[in-house]
């Protein structure tokens, strides 16, 4: 048993090895901070029941080899925000955003710079809207008036919700909590309706039941809708609790795009991005390997993106591929 006598002693060693503790862990040498960090691409994504984490987990997997390449995944908060934290954000080099996302930030005059700051590496895959409503609610038009979910803000939902309610014509009360939260308001009949931008199949819809009382609206694909968005369905086998076998609905869909800020080929930066993206060509082939996200089966490398410009490194591995 220690003598009461020696605790001040204890104490005092105690004391000193805690406030050296900091000293110990921060007097790493500058070599060794810069060896660790030179490699690392940040990754923004999105919720963490959409699919954008998926995709950005699937990246880390597939090409992070734990020493040139480090691929670290961050949950972000939708598109507009996306593109926010690779022009501001520290660590952040490549986002994944709906392809209609630029076009607002530059209209509404967000992020100047963004224009010439943003480009992209690849087109993904289409993202389907997914409009979800009590079994009171039997069109669109039926929640003129009605409080309707669109997600947080800044996230791609809430931008598509307002544009695309806009061009049917109808006016909801937009509400933005995040989509759990909604949902489990939905089911308790608070609100009418949630709208998620998600390419399908989103987890959070399929383990629902036509039991629960709620369905999956049809979203017309007008001429004004047409402009920006391709028409699409969700059926049975996305969603065999909601969707009939034999009456899929219609909906609509946007592109979602691998987006990057674009550093100059004379800067630190372009470095770790240039060999994510040499990776990312030359080991495409894994992404379509059972384990995966069913999406990557829709991406074609060689999709152009309307309005967008691709990163040099992107545009040189792309041509490669063509050899």
């Amino acid at each position: 048993m220690t003598p009461m006598r020696n605790l001040p002693r204890l104490l005092l060693v105690c004391a000193l090895l805690l406030t050296m503790r900091p000293v110990i862990a921060f007097a790493q040498p500058d070599s060794r901070v810069a060896q660790a960090n030179a490699g690392v691409v940040g990754v923004i994504s999105g919720g963490v029941a959409g699919t954008y984490v998926r995709i950005a987990a699937d990246l880390a997997a597939v090409l992070d080899d734990g020493n040139s390449l480090r691929v670290l995944p961050v949950i972000g908060k939708g598109s507009i925000q996306n593109l926010s934290d690779i022009l501001f954000l520290k660590g952040i080099d490549i986002g994944i955003v709906q392809s209609d996302a630029l076009a607002y930030v530059l209209r509404q005059h967000l992020f100047p710079g963004a224009g010439a700051s943003i480009q992209y590496i690849a087109k993904l895959y289409e993202e389907e809207v997914h409009l979800l409503a009590r079994q009171d609610i039997h069109s669109v038009q039926d929640l003129a008036g009605k409080v309707v979910n669109a997600d947080v803000p800044g996230s791609g939902t809430a931008m598509t919700a307002q544009l695309l309610f806009a061009d049917l014509g109808v006016q909801p009360v937009f509400a933005h909590d995040d989509q759990e939260t909604a949902l489990a308001k939905l089911k308790a009949g608070e609100i009418a309706a949630v709208t998620y931008v998600v390419g399908k199949p989103a987890a959070l819809f399929t383990t629902l039941r036509a039991e629960s009382g709620l369905h999956f609206l049809s979203v017309p694909l007008t001429p004004a809708l047409a402009e920006t968005y391709l028409p699409t369905r969700l059926g049975a086998a996305e969603y065999p609790g909601l969707v009939g076998a034999d009456a899929p609905v219609e909906t609509v869909a946007v592109s979602a795009v691998m987006a990057c800020f674009a550093w100059p080929a004379s800067s630190d930066r372009y470095r770790p991005l240039a060999h994510f993206v040499e990776r990312f060509f030359t080991r495409f082939p894994l992404f379509l390997k059972p384990g995966r996200h069913p999406k990557w089966k829709e991406v074609n490398l060689a999709a152009r993106v309307p309005g967008w410009t691709r990163f040099a490194a992107a545009e040189a591995e792309l041509a490669n591929t063509r050899h």
